[in-house]
């Protein structure tokens, strides 16, 4: 397996003008992967029919956003997890901080070890 990627020239964060730039290498990436595309792949894979497939999948997407929202970690085994997040803004005491101070939620995902593991091996192309 390889990863395409390119060059692209970004500025200190914070400093005005950009500061001291470098050069880093960015993925290149190759489209998409849709829940349509998932369903194809896996019907072909196995005995479980597109309909079915296409069923759970989405049944996976809206038991996730359930229980993200109630706080769970959503472990998908080898595909790795899900959990909530936010960012709040600093408060001088911890009476301050409300609800109120939680400026976004957002959802970190956490890939498993035979994604980590695939990652670990994969080799680079500059494109």
């Amino acid at each position: 397996m390889t990863i395409k990627f390119k060059v692209i020239e970004r500025g200190q964060p914070g400093v005005v003008g950009g500061g001291t730039k470098k050069f880093y290498a960015m993925p290149v990436m190759d489209g998409e992967f849709d829940l349509k595309d998932l369903t194809k792949a896996i019907e072909k894979i196995c005995t479980v029919s597109g309909a079915d497939i296409r069923a759970v999948l989405y049944a996976l997407v809206d038991v996730s956003i359930d229980q993200l929202s109630r706080g769970t970690i959503v472990r998908l085994g080898d595909l790795g997890s899900l959990r909530a997040s936010i960012s709040a803004e600093g408060q001088a005491t911890s009476e301050e901080v409300t609800a109120s101070t939680i400026k976004n939620a957002s959802v970190i995902y956490t890939p498993g070890s035979r994604i980590k593991e695939t990652l670990s091996i994969v080799k680079f192309e500059k494109e």
